[in-house]
């Protein structure tokens, strides 16, 4: 007898290892997520399309069939049946601004006013709560989306005297939707320092009109004499007190992003100091959506904190910040638009150059020998002639480095210029939405042909093979992907019009452009912007197809839920 059992021994054994290990392997596919029953695109040119999908420890382990997703599934497991719903990559924000879209959460959003008369009543509630002395503070206006323009005005825009006489004692600063100029009262000027004879700075304009009349607008580089002021308004409260602001407004930024899909998000200039803070909220798990943040410093500032780059998937994975950011111009809405030819409109105006060349190619040295990528704002012709000189003669150097060196917003490009971005593998970092946004005064601008030939050529660029990845600028424009999506694919107007149409992205090519395209835009593509084995799950369920739905339909598209890491921060109340 006991012969016998030590004879089954090894058998008995073997069977319970066996069990055991299979145990294990059951354990190791079970995921934490399954989401089945799905349209869903992965952006994955290998495999285009799938039905169902699986995350564990918040990356995905399995994109396929319904059928084969449920070896996947155990007790534990959550499953979101997405009824036929269309799922994607999370929408990645290729050039935003989080701190200004923080900072319009909290002070007054004028993105949506009609007129000057609401902004004046605005102001007017604003003073009746603030404390004597207290600066008020407001972003998004824009005077060629007023309706009616202003009785008095110098170029559309107002005079300050009506802020004036709702805020007499409190300085009013408040920002054009394109942050390139800025209304104040007579008390933010006389803090300043600013009277009538007051000379315009180097690449700014304090705009006066043809009698030597301040107006109230300051344009570029002439807004830093009042933002000097505010700033040492600001720096007199406590540093405790001006920290729990800024993370309450990251706060309401990031809510913000996940309602309309957004889970990464490209910051296009942050101070050394907002870096040191994002990285605090990054290791301390309190970031909800993945940023990736462009540092905006002067030359010396950035050599004197080299040591800060780079700062790689801190957080687990949210917050990343290897790029340099500068503004060589400024907006063409505010006519700072640096242009080849004078505006249309403004006789004898060429815009503004807003940093100073040498400076520039310096800063690009600096970026080239640190590996860190160059993001250089340029919106006229002449600012993105200027800015490809800068980058050819520093790629020279080495023609076959992976550098991605970026133009942001590439709005408004001579023909000539496309095929230098493809020489130098330069990538063209645009915003669908301004081109709609912006389509109404374009032409009084640029002039028809020019208006056509380089305003937001999307399909020239692709069609010269340069990486076109999208955005939105917010708080210049609403960072709704949705809405950007329709401008991208559409390029109509609130009339019914197109705006050179020929231009307009497909569909493919648009949700290329807001997923893989900004992935790889930041050297992010292994991690991010596909539904692939082995990437961050950040996941968005959309209530339609944006593939094969028709084009007014696209309008309509809810955000059902937003998956970051694998786990829900957003779900659709309907």
């Amino acid at each position: 007898m006991k012969r016998s059992v030590i004879n089954f021994l090894p058998a008995v054994i073997l069977f319970f290892l066996s069990c055991n290990a299979a145990t294990q392997s059951s354990s190791a596919e079970t995921a934490e997520l399954v989401i089945n029953n799905a349209k869903v695109y992965t952006a994955n040119k290998d495999q285009p399309e799938a039905e169902a999908l699986a995350v564990k420890e918040g990356k995905i382990v399995f994109v396929g069939s319904n059928a084969d997703v449920k070896k996947y599934i155990g007790d534990k497991t959550e499953v979101i049946d997405a009824k036929g719903q269309f799922v994607m990559p999370g929408f990645i924000e290729g050039h935003g601004h989080i701190h200004g879209l923080g900072a319009s959460l909290v002070n007054l959003n004028l993105m949506n006013v009609k007129n000057w008369d609401e902004i004046v009543a605005m102001v007017g509630e604003a003073v009746k709560k603030a404390k004597p002395g207290e600066w008020i503070i407001g972003r998004g206006w824009h005077q060629e989306k007023w309706n009616p323009a202003p009785a008095k005005n110098f170029l559309g825009y107002p005079y300050h005297e009506e802020l004036d006489r709702v805020s007499p004692n409190n300085p009013v600063y408040l920002s054009h939707a394109s942050g390139h100029s800025a209304y104040v009262n007579a008390k933010a000027l006389e803090l300043a320092g600013i009277t009538a004879t007051t000379k315009s700075p180097a690449g700014g304009d304090i705009v006066k009109d043809q009698n030597g009349v301040i107006v109230g607008v300051l344009a570029e580089t002439a807004q830093g004499l009042v933002s000097r002021a505010y700033n040492a308004w600001e720096n007199q409260r406590p540093k405790e007190e001006r920290t729990a602001k800024w993370a309450e407004s990251i706060k309401l930024a990031e809510e913000d992003c996940l309602k309309k899909g957004v889970t990464s998000f490209q910051d296009a200039g942050s101070s050394f100091e907002e870096v040191e803070e994002m990285k605090k909220l990054a290791q301390q798990g309190k970031l909800n959506i993945r940023h990736w943040l462009m540092v905006r410093a002067g030359n010396a500032s950035l050599r004197s904190h080299a040591n800060v780059f780079p700062v790689i998937n801190e957080g687990n994975g949210f917050l990343t910040v290897k790029a340099v950011k500068v503004s060589l111009d400024g907006a063409l809405g505010s006519y700072g638009a640096w242009l080849l030819e004078p505006y249309t409109d403004r006789a004898g105006w060429v815009g503004n150059n807003t940093f100073n060349i040498d400076s520039l190619k310096a800063i690009a040295d600096f970026c080239w020998k640190n590996n860190l990528q160059l993001c250089v704002h340029a919106i006229g012709d002449r600012a993105n002639r200027e800015l490809i000189d800068i980058y050819a003669a520093q790629i020279t150097n080495d023609k076959n480095k992976d550098h991605r060196w970026r133009v942001e917003h590439a709005q408004h490009v001579n023909p000539s210029e496309i095929p230098r971005f493809k020489e130098w593998n330069v990538i063209a970092s645009m915003q669908g939405i301004h081109c709609t946004s912006d389509a109404p005064f374009v032409p009084k601008r640029l002039g028809a042909k020019r208006s056509e030939e380089g305003a937001y050529v999307w399909q020239s660029f692709l069609k010269a093979g340069v990486l076109v990845n999208n955005g939105t600028d917010v708080p210049v424009e609403d960072q709704d992907p949705i809405a950007n999506f329709y401008a991208s694919v559409t390029r109509k107007l609130k009339d019914g019009s197109e705006f050179y149409p020929a231009q307009k992205m497909t569909r493919g090519q648009a949700l290329y452009s807001y997923t893989m395209a900004n992935a790889h835009a930041a050297f992010e593509e292994k991690e991010k912007g596909s539904l692939e084995v082995g990437k961050y799950a950040d996941i968005v369920i959309l209530s339609n197809n944006l593939m094969t739905c028709k084009d007014e339909e696209i309008k309509n598209t809810k955000v059902v839920t937003t998956i970051v890491g694998g786990k829900v921060k957003y779900k659709a109340q309907f």
